[in-house]
């Protein structure tokens, strides 16, 4: 195989790759997702210890350790587009010799779950509760620029287009599962499960009216109503379903975490939404250290 071009797989001076900054010696193989930069220390603060850290830009890394076990946090920033850089070259640092610029033989599979905030959809997913995003939904085709009928799952493509009468002038929707394994690893009786719609941007293409008319004013409610044998869409935010599509491409695991901080459905927002965010770290790093 010849090797991969300098322009399409950029380093930095230092040999690190181009926007993380990182090195293959920087990351864990179990790795958490912020959206916020302010966020990563919210969680590297329990660590015992905290090896190595640094940012450019919006992505922040801080590798460190929790009663023994390895865990890199880092921040990704908001959308989709955020989610192509750093799945990429977080899977370049671990299955690409950097100084060949050749994929390696044997590649390694990392454990990826994200922490966020979110507004549930549903009024019986009340404020302060968790949600596991079982499959997420997207609506921001930038994972249609790969190869996805393999992983995608058509069957709740065909029945989301036709409950909400998409319009494919906006791109075909695309569904992709979580990871088994870290499902099974990471839920209780806690935790509501169920669709995560992943959305482009964050007023219109969630059906927020400020100045601008939108395409399809009933687009929350279409998406509150959709139901796939029984599995309704719990929440919507900006990068789960780019998570899920390029981790299973990659061959690595992901999960999404959300902790709710609003209800749409019923007009609420948590009163300490600090604290949600706080105890859905606890749960997760417990789960990972256990």
């Amino acid at each position: 195989m010849s090797e991969i071009k300098s322009s399409e797989l950029i380093l930095n001076p230092d040999g690190s790759v181009y926007h993380l900054n990182l090195k293959p010696e920087h990351i864990a193989h179990d790795i958490i997702f912020v959206g916020d930069q302010n966020r990563v220390e919210k969680i590297t603060k329990f660590f015992d210890s905290v090896e190595f850290s640094t940012q450019k830009r919006e992505f922040k890394t801080q590798t460190g350790t929790l009663k023994g076990k390895r865990i890199t946090v880092m921040s990704t920033g908001i959308g989709p587009d955020n989610i192509d850089i750093v799945m990429n070259e977080l899977d370049a640092l671990v299955n690409i010799d950097l100084e060949t610029r050749q994929p390696k033989e044997t590649l390694t599979k990392l454990n990826i779950i994200r922490i966020g905030t979110s507004g549930s959809l549903q009024a019986d997913i009340p404020v302060d509760s968790f949600v596991m995003s079982k499959y997420g939904l997207g609506l921001d085709n930038m994972l249609r620029s790969y190869l996805i009928d393999d992983i995608s799952e058509k069957d709740i493509e065909e029945v989301f287009i036709s409950q909400t009468n998409w319009d494919l002038r906006k791109g075909r929707p695309y569904v992709v599962a979580c990871s088994e394994k870290l499902e099974k690893f990471i839920e209780s009786d806690q935790i509501h499960k169920g669709f995560t719609g992943t959305a482009g941007g964050f007023y219109g293409p969630q059906g927020r009216v400020l100045r601008l008319n939108i395409q399809d004013e009933n687009l929350n409610s279409k998406m509150d109503a959709f139901n796939f044998n029984g599995t309704q869409m719990t929440n919507l935010e900006m990068e789960t379903a780019a998570i899920y599509g390029l981790g299973k491409l990659l061959g690595h695991e992901t999960l999404s975490l959300n902790a709710i901080i609003a209800n749409r459905a019923n007009g609420t927002f948590s009163s300490d939404p600090y604290k949600a965010v706080d105890e859905l770290i606890a749960y997760t790093l417990k789960k990972l250290t256990e």
